[in-house]
């Protein structure tokens, strides 16, 4: 069953003739339906979505010489997993010549189609449109920083919040940028009291409800790299 209509697969391809740069691999963990027998981090919650994303990534991977694709099964691929920190599936990792964090739980359908193919692209340049004064402090972290940005696939404005975690994370080692679909995950949903989205979770600690400015972000980032320094 094929995800992308003609159209979206055209201006996919497209868009990755004229803007990607260096070569991506998209590191993708699923889980065959007969073996869906989740680990207990994950217990309770069903891979709703894990045979739809992984036809979404292999339809993107074959839209461009460029981007190449890895496949591993969450499971009998354990050390893989553990590698890029995966605990959850679907999963997708958009890595290119460094291995940045930046990854996507759950199916980037509807408006985060959009944040999907700018993270390729981004990934590919190994470079981003942040501004020099937010890579500068960026460049200054000395802790790691985990940001979990929660999104549904209908939210307009969530891809937003989405690409600053992911520019993030390719600005600098010691951030690891994921988007987590909501829906797909309700136990991360509920243990976050996510009520709307897109909300954006760093550390544990700083919390950003909606599609905020890149100063807005970049100060409640570093309010929760400190807070994370201190302790």
């Amino acid at each position: 069953m094929e995800i992308l209509d003609k159209n979206v697969k055209e201006a996919t391809q497209k868009k990755f003739n004229e803007e990607l740069e260096g070569e991506v691999t998209l590191i993708h963990f699923t889980q065959e339906p007969s073996r869906l027998i989740l680990p207990d981090t994950v217990k309770g919650q069903e891979c709703m979505f894990c045979k739809e994303t992984k036809s979404l990534i292999s339809e993107v991977a074959s839209l461009s010489s460029k981007i190449n694709l890895e496949i591993y099964d969450f499971l009998a691929d354990e050390d893989k997993a553990a590698e890029f920190g995966i605990d959850k599936i679907p999963a997708t990792v958009v890595i290119g010549e460094k291995k940045y964090q930046v990854r996507f739980f759950g199916i980037p359908s509807g408006y985060e189609y959009a944040s999907l193919l700018e993270a390729i692209i981004d990934v590919s340049r190994g470079k981003t449109s942040l501004s020099p004064p937010t890579k500068e402090k960026l460049a200054t972290l000395k802790q790691p920083v985990h940001i979990q940005v929660f999104i549904t696939p209908t939210c307009p404005y969530c891809p937003l919040a989405v690409r600053l975690a992911h520019q993030a994370a390719i600005e600098s080692p010691l951030i690891t940028g994921d988007m987590i679909e909501a829906t797909e995950f309700p136990h991360l949903a509920q243990k976050y009291k996510v009520t709307g989205v897109p909300k954006t979770i760093i550390n544990d600690q700083e919390e950003v409800v909606g599609a905020v400015p890149e100063s807005v972000f970049l100060e409640a980032l570093l309010e929760a790299a400190s807070a994370t320094t201190q302790e």
